[in-house]
């Protein structure tokens, strides 16, 4: 006789277990038909799943513009993969998840599909959602999961299975008429749900993201609750399409990228007076906030990289070479070397705080496939800093860290910025006492200057709290640039040490930020924020105009 409470306080019993969906056809038919799926004890579930003991439910709807968006974008994925094995029977399917503003799925076929197959796709998506067919979850066995797919030739499932054995030994199987997915779910109680949504483009991608599995092909598409809101999104992302920053860059004569150096930017006349007008912007704000302008090698020992953690954690996306029988890495980031530079002569506490930041060049081995323009590179340009100061110095760094990240942002005009605190992960270095005093420092400084704020339970580094910056473009798209991350770890792992009032050798606190990002991304996002025309103090070249 589960008891269920609603989100209202409000409590209804029920004499046996009880769906989402029963339970919104006890409060009225209106709700019934617009429920999607249930939030049971925070947890969501789908509408047909039942609830055994007393819980608290908030009943997710047709009107939800989160979870239940993400829950019809994830279905409309289901959609696709329906349509596709209807046409194309021999195809074998990957995965298929929800991503920003869409979906895709990841397919294995010989024909390379073209603009023509994506619109017979859709066109079948739509004959099938048409009918507003059930959709209908069985939690089945490890084996009757496995046995399914392999009758049906799916191996990327089986491997997936596979994988999981321990996991999941009841895995959740979606029926659309005869095709069946596998997922975690929550999925639609039908396809009428899945209406607005349409197919946008096919890419490729590795399988696993790895580059020595085979190449799929994965197919994007986007969804929405009605007709308005899909079409909205459609003409921003034509309206992207005109702003695309490599076709700008281009027009202007910014830069070019070339096969025989995949991630790198080659930076013309136009594009480089840009680039360092943006450099001396930036040092203008460092002066004004205090730091020291450093430059670090541009290659370090291996031995540095395993003192310092990377070699574990970084060595697949660093570039090697060898010499005189040393080997070398090409930095992906700046910080170990600025530990090099602090660890030069004895440092007091009157020394600290200590702010150093360099314009680091830096390199990182990117799948070919995960590269785009100037966005995403191999090598990039970092408006790195790292501030060496003491436990009781953190609030004050952070908030003046804090005011340096909108002073540039609103300089650039970009007004709509979310901020998020990532506290202690389970698996972390420092101890409990640290972790309260800077995670409450981290609040403080955020309090202080009255800026609203999401907390990201457990989603901190290992080695500290953090927070992150995310700016909205004029497309209301989320650029994630700029972070303020604390580090318990590293300067005690490079021997760095500063001697305290009483004379002991203590280890600083060192603070990671960054506002840019790197600078070729942020021109990037400029070049497409602006269409082109920038602002005046940014454009040295005349030709511009």
């Amino acid at each position: 006789m589960p008891v269920i409470t609603l989100p209202d306080g409000s409590q209804r019993q029920f004499d046996n277990p009880v769906s989402t969906l029963e339970v919104a056809q006890s409060i009225g038919p209106g709700l019934a038909k617009a429920t999607i799926a249930g939030r049971v004890n925070g947890e969501r579930f789908d509408a047909c799943d039942l609830i055994e003991q007393d819980a608290s439910l908030e009943i997710i709807t047709n009107k939800d513009e989160v979870d239940g968006l993400e829950i019809v974008r994830h279905s409309c994925a289901h959609l696709l993969g329906h349509a596709i094995k209807q046409l194309y029977p021999d195809v074998k399917m990957a995965i298929g998840p929800t991503i920003d503003n869409g979906f895709y799925y990841d397919i294995d076929m010989e024909h390379h599909l073209t603009q023509e197959d994506l619109e017979k796709i859709e066109k079948r998506m739509k004959e099938l959602a048409k009918t507003k067919y059930q959709v209908i979850k069985k939690k089945v066995s490890w084996q009757e999961a496995r046995d399914t797919f392999e009758a049906r030739g799916e191996t990327y499932k089986m491997e997936i299975l596979d994988e999981n054995v321990s996991k999941d030994d009841r895995p959740g199987l979606y029926h659309h008429e005869e095709y069946i997915d596998m997922c975690r779910g929550p999925h639609v109680p039908h396809m009428g749900f899945c209406q607005h949504f349409t197919i946008l483009n096919v890419a490729g991608a590795y399988w696993r993201g790895n580059s020595d599995n085979k190449m799929l092909q994965r197919i994007y598409g986007t969804a929405f609750h009605d007709k308005k809101a899909l079409k909205a999104h459609l003409t921003r992302l034509e309206e992207a399409a005109k702003r695309d920053h490599r076709k700008i860059g281009k027009q202007l004569d910014l830069f070019h990228m070339q096969q025989e150096a995949p991630g790198m930017v080659f930076w013309h006349h136009n594009g480089w007076s840009i680039f360092r007008d943006l450099e001396v912007f930036v040092r203008q704000k460092l002066t004004e906030y205090d730091y020291q302008e450093v430059k670090g090698p541009l290659m370090m020992d291996r031995v540095l990289w395993e003192r310092s953690g990377h070699w574990d954690k970084y060595a697949d996306a660093m570039f090697t070479t060898n010499s005189e029988n040393r080997e070398y890495a090409i930095k992906p980031m700046n910080c170990p070397g600025h530990v090099q530079i602090f660890n030069q002569g004895l440092k007091s506490y009157r020394d600290l705080p200590l702010r150093m930041a360099e314009f680091g060049s830096c390199h990182r081995n990117e799948p070919s496939g995960a590269l785009h323009g100037i966005m995403r590179v191999r090598g990039f340009t970092q408006d790195d800093a790292h501030i060496f100061c003491t436990e009781s110095q953190i609030q004050e760094e952070v908030t003046s860290c804090i005011k340096m990240v909108y002073d540039v942002y609103q300089t650039f005009g970009f007004d709509n910025i979310v901020v998020k605190l990532s506290t202690r992960p389970e698996k972390r270095v420092g101890s409990d006492e640290i972790w309260d005093e800077s995670e409450k420092a981290l609040e403080l400084a955020l309090q202080s200057m009255d800026i609203p704020y999401e907390i990201q339970e457990g989603e901190g580094a290992f080695y500290g709290p953090k927070i992150e910056f995310t700016l909205y473009d004029c497309l209301d798209r989320a650029w994630q640039c700029g972070t303020v991350q604390l580090d318990f770890n590293l300067p005690g792992r490079l021997g760095a040490t500063y001697v305290g009032e009483n004379n002991e050798r203590l280890v600083p606190v060192m603070i990671h930020r960054a506002i840019l990002g790197s600078l070729e991304r942020f021109i990037g996002i400029l070049i497409e924020e602006y269409a082109g025309f920038f602002p005046t103090w940014l454009l040295r070249s005349k030709r511009l105009f």
